[in-house]
């Protein structure tokens, strides 16, 4: 006797999540789920929706539950980079102790969503997955293996974490490689730097003021620093300028080199750097925790080098990370910081979207912000929750 093979479930479409009374999931994730299940179960509504949430509000795990509220026979989850990738993967890997159903009751098991990640995957591993997750890096170019070996059907639903990112070409080709699968797009900043915003109706958000109402991030004070004069070196004759506060404040507006030389001055640094300490230790004195820390932006890589530097004259731990520097080094400095072995960390938005590290508490602006979107990205680092120090952030 010849017996069939018995055609795969997909576990999306035969699984009941716990979402709407689930009181361990967050107000945004179950509104974010309830929205996503309203909008498709519509007739000949938009194909792409948006969904923009604040850090700290649990974006990561409404996209492991956004795929039930599709039915998806079978999702492709894709991140900006491999970082943000490898922590997807492990919200929806069962084996794992990030996994957010069993973290979060939202199946019972035994059976859960199979997830494979492009990267170590072949054929037969995407075959028999539910979900697929990985980094646009993967499925670049005209000739990428899997656009080209997938059929058009292969996923029904696609969902993209830092969903500001989707204009680039990259991302138009998934829309064209797979055009009847719906799209949900998930930000906490709808602009890229260059000012362009996400594609896709947004169909929920969650204002940052309620969030911080709710304790799902810290609430923030700001500490501006308004000198009556400052100095600054012209970079074309190498002579000190000392100019008044109303000048600093029409060349900022009008002149990019005068706004590098004042963040990149001695004296300006200096100022930065001593603030920050000073709110760094009012924050360990007042909690009681010496695990808090500072985060610093720069201009560039020198910069980068520059602030750390200051930071060590002033017996403070410091190092940077830097896309100059190759991954290993990066990631031994990251290590550092998870092990509570520095005290600043530097970089030039090498830390922004997708990185989570809940004792950075102080936010360094020593670097320019052309745009509101990696502003907002930058001071998102210090908005994670602790208990401990709620409503104390600078």
């Amino acid at each position: 006797m010849v017996t069939k093979p018995t055609e795969k479930q997909n576990q999306f479409q035969i699984q009941i999540p716990n979402v709407a009374e689930n009181q361990k999931l967050r107000q945004p994730q179950r509104e974010g789920y309830l929205a996503i299940k309203d909008h498709f179960s519509r007739a000949g509504v938009d194909r792409e929706v948006s969904l923009i949430l604040p850090v700290g509000c649990g974006k990561s795990g409404l996209i492991t539950i956004a795929p039930f509220a599709v039915k998806a026979k079978r999702a492709l989850v894709i991140a900006p980079g491999r970082d943000i990738a490898e922590q997807l993967l492990k919200d929806f890997d069962p084996t794992s102790a990030q996994c957010f159903y069993e973290k979060c009751s939202v199946l019972s098991g035994p059976l859960y969503p199979e997830a494979a990640e492009v990267r170590q995957a072949n054929r037969g591993d995407l075959d028999e997955a539910d979900v697929v997750v990985t980094n646009i890096h993967q499925l670049q170019g005209a000739e990428n293996k899997w656009l080209l070996q997938l059929p058009s059907d292969f996923f029904d639903a696609i969902l993209f974490d830092e969903g500001h990112h989707n204009v680039a070409e990259s991302w138009q080709m998934l829309r064209r490689t797979f055009p009847k699968a719906r799209i949900i797009n998930f930000s906490a900043t709808p602009a890229r730097a260059d000012g362009q915003l996400m594609t896709g109706k947004i169909i929920y958000s969650f204002p940052v003021r309620e969030a911080i109402a709710a304790g799902f991030v810290k609430s923030l004070k700001a500490v501006v620093l308004n000198p009556a004069t400052l100095k600054y070196v012209r970079r074309e004759d190498g002579e000190e300028v000392e100019v008044s506060l109303k000048e600093v404040i029409e060349l900022g507006e009008e002149d990019a080199d005068f706004r590098r030389s004042i963040v990149s001055s001695e004296q300006s640094l200096a100022t930065i750097v001593n603030c920050s300490i000073r709110e760094l230790r009012r924050l360990r004195e007042l909690t009681g925790d010496g695990r808090l820390k500072i985060i610093a932006s720069a201009l560039n890589y020198q910069h980068c080098i520059q602030i750390a530097k200051a930071y060590q004259e002033r017996n403070l731990r410091a190092a940077y990370v830097h896309s100059k520097e190759d991954g290993q080094a990066n990631k031994r400095i990251l290590q550092k910081l998870e092990r509570h072995e520095l005290d600043v960390v530097v970089q030039v938005r090498k830390l922004a979207e997708g990185f989570d590290h809940k004792y950075l508490s102080v936010a360094a602006v020593c670097s320019v912000f052309s745009n509101l979107s990696p502003f907002v990205q930058f001071v998102g680092r210090i908005m994670r929750w602790d208990s401990k120090i709620q409503d104390h952030h600078r």
